[in-house]
């Protein structure tokens, strides 16, 4: 490896470094959860209200506590969904592709989709 070589990846690793930061730190935290299945909203849920919600007909335990979501437990094969951890900031997702059910933190304000 030449000198150049090194001070170029040296430089990208710092740009992707700042940038992951940039996006990590200026996140902000949830105020609730959306929940859809295979594409469809069927649920709705406050992070500021602890509670333990069936969804998908039981096939998935969604826990919500201290302001974060997880899911504690699936009938999914692999349980990557389970593995997953705590969301709890605007944007983050889990995901259980067998069970085709999506969990995604929104932030106090709605953003509007406009169609020109």
């Amino acid at each position: 490896m030449k000198k150049r070589d090194i001070i170029l990846i040296a430089s990208i690793l710092v740009v992707a470094i700042a940038f992951f930061l940039i996006v990590e730190l200026t996140k902000e935290e949830g105020a609730g959860v959306v929940v859809k299945v295979d594409g469809v909203e069927v649920a709705e849920y406050s992070l500021s209200k602890s509670g333990t919600y069936p969804l998908n007909g039981g096939t998935n335990i969604l826990v919500i506590e201290d302001g974060r979501a997880y899911l504690s437990d699936a009938n999914c094969p692999d349980k990557l969904c389970v593995h997953q951890g705590k969301i709890s900031r605007t944007g983050e997702v889990i995901t259980c592709l067998p069970n085709k059910l999506t969990v995604t933190v929104f932030g106090a304000e709605e953003s509007v989709d406009l169609i020109s």
